[in-house]
């Protein structure tokens, strides 16, 4: 057989650690417009910045009606995601949406290179990616952390700690 396909694939071995997550913003009801539309600037001059680690990022579209946005994102590896995470501008925003979502749901899914894979649902009103096949759990104890929910042992301290959000 032959072919007029130029088929390619990529050499990852200078990326052992690689990382890909996948992210996403739905719009719930119409005050979530405001929220989506005001963190597409945010996040237009977070990836100008080229944290450490960032690879590569990209914008796609789910759908249209509800709007529902979504981002890939490649890094480095673990550490330079989670020191991104941890850092300002990530830092305050994740607890903005924490304290209220503005109208919207988000959710990420996290693929690591050396194994594992992990990821969050919040304030969606039916399940995306992995949670339209496996069972919900609440994000609670050992599964209220990324690198805990992805069984790395490497650790992290969270944005926002299981107390903070919760109380004691």
């Amino acid at each position: 057989m032959s072919t007029k396909v130029n088929r390619q694939t990529v050499d990852l071995s200078q990326y052992p650690d690689l990382v890909v997550i996948y992210l996403g913003m739905r719009v719930n009801r119409l005050t979530g417009l405001k929220t989506l539309f005001g963190f597409g600037p945010k996040i237009s001059s977070s990836v100008t910045a080229a944290p450490d680690g960032l690879l590569l990022h990209e914008f796609f579209l789910f759908s249209i009606f509800p709007a529902h946005l979504g981002m890939r994102q490649y890094w480095r590896d673990p550490k330079s995601l989670l020191t991104w995470t941890a850092s300002e501008p990530h830092r305050a925003w994740w607890k903005q949406f924490l304290r209220n979502s503005g109208g919207t749901g988000f959710w990420h899914e996290t693929y690591f290179m050396q194994g594992g894979m992990e990821a969050i649902y919040d304030d969606l009103p039916k399940p995306v990616g992995f949670g339209r096949f496996a069972p919900l759990r609440p994000a609670r104890g050992a599964m209220f952390a990324a690198m805990h929910r992805a069984g790395k042992t490497q650790q992290a301290e969270s944005v926002v700690s299981e107390e903070e959000l919760y109380g004691p």
